[in-house]
């Protein structure tokens, strides 16, 4: 409820995201909402009500209606002589309606529309298919983005500490503790971090940039984007909707199967057929009537040289191939699940050694303050240090959100 309730908001204000904070379950939701191929989904709901409606019309009366005048070379004359009845005129005129009610036909309008319902599941799931896959994209992105804003916060603690260092040198170089020219290491530093600054955000701008436009929302570039807690199951079985759609697939092809056993039934109509012509049904009467047939007729396609049984032949074939389909998606998936917890194992592995070089890197930062405090060592010397721990600390970093990356890869790749 908070989900539908956080997107009628993200809607109502004209697609601008303007909360302080956004989730990857978020992300997940507005692109499923947002992206142009969701519409779909609502256009095939109204083509399908609209081709039904079409195909119940065959359960309707049929009116045709037909007009023609002819000119015929030569008519029909009764060789018998002073018998009165005169030949037929050579220019002859008709107009006629015609009415035919389909009476029986094997129940073969119902099956085109289940097939056109069973169709209808198949696109439909295909598009949730298609936004599904688009949630890796938003995994990148969103990512991305978060190593950037964890980049920033590294800058500015690391800026921090060498200002920090930069007014304890200058109050040195006061007293004459230090070498006039030890504060002009540290300036240079902290302006190097002003270019990594102008760098990492002018980056963070271009990826949210690109995240709003796949979810279809305008980000704010002061948005926090909540790193997320990714819990995964190893042993749980695939809930892929690729599953799903593979089945609904199979479901359409025994519905064209039970469209096939009826479409060769026989078919009754009833008929009734009125006119207005000269002449009418009399060929004799040389005069415009008034004239009508009423009937019934029966249509059986008693021999169709097999077709029908080659349709559900290449049907079973199809059936085949969907299952070939569904054993080659299995396979790559579980490849690719194997790899995922390769990279898992490999990445936690790279954590717990990043703490340990860490806490390493801090105790000899330690000691080389001390040392720079005492004028024992250069500022330079310091810098190598600090850039040392620095770059240790943004491993780290990288590995934990590469390690969350994953995870939420994986949690995808096996649709939970």
């Amino acid at each position: 409820m908070k989900k539908i309730l956080l997107i009628f908001i993200v809607l109502s204000q004209g697609g601008i995201y303007a909360q302080q904070q956004i989730s990857l379950e978020e992300c997940y939701d507005l692109v499923s909402i947002n992206y142009p191929l969701a519409k779909q989904t609502a256009l095939l709901d109204e083509k399908n009500t609209l081709d039904i409606e079409a195909i119940d019309t065959e359960k309707l009366p049929q009116m045709d209606f037909s007009a023609q005048a002819t000119y015929q070379s030569d008519v029909i004359e009764i060789p018998i002589p002073n018998s009165g009845i005169e030949p037929p005129n050579n220019d002859q005129y008709r107009a006629t309606l015609s009415v035919n009610q389909l009476i029986y036909a094997g129940g073969a309008i119902d099956a085109r529309v289940n097939l056109k319902n069973a169709s209808l599941n198949t696109q439909k799931k295909q598009v949730e298919v298609n936004l599904y896959q688009l949630k890796k994209q938003v995994n990148q992105l969103f990512y991305s983005i978060l190593f950037t804003q964890e980049k920033h916060s590294l800058l500015v603690s690391k800026q921090t500490q060498l200002q920090t260092k930069l007014d304890e040198i200058i109050s040195g170089i006061t007293n004459g503790v230090l070498l006039p020219a030890s504060d002009k290491v540290i300036k240079a530093e902290l302006l190097k971090i002003k270019q990594q600054f102008t760098e990492t955000d002018l980056t963070k701008i271009t990826l949210i940039e690109t995240l709003s436009s796949l979810i279809g929302s305008t980000i704010s570039t002061t948005v926090q984007f909540q790193n997320p807690q990714i819990d995964i199951q190893m042993d749980s079985g695939i809930t892929r909707p690729e599953l799903d759609l593979f089945q609904l697939k199979k479901d359409e092809i025994e519905t064209s199967e039970q469209l096939l056993s009826k479409q060769n039934s026989p078919k009754f109509i009833g008929f009734a057929n009125g006119g207005y012509g000269n002449p009418g049904l009399d060929p004799l009467k040389n005069t415009f009537e008034t004239f009508y047939t009423v009937g019934l007729k029966l249509n059986w396609n008693v021999f169709d040289w097999n077709s029908n049984k080659k349709q559900r032949q290449s049907l079973a074939i199809n059936k085949d191939i969907i299952d070939t389909e569904t054993e080659l998606f299995m396979l790559n998936t579980n490849i690719e699940l194997n790899q995922l917890q390769t990279e898992i194992k490999k990445y936690s592995a790279f954590i717990e050694t990043d703490l340990e070089i860490i806490a390493l890197r801090k105790e000899v930062l330690k000691s080389v303050e001390s040392q720079l405090r005492n004028g024992v060592i250069t500022t330079s010397a310091y810098i190598i240090e600090l850039t040392n721990l620095y770059e240790d600390e943004n491993n780290l970093n990288t590995h934990q959100i590469q390690l969350s990356l994953i995870k939420a890869n994986f949690n995808i790749t096996k649709g939970q």
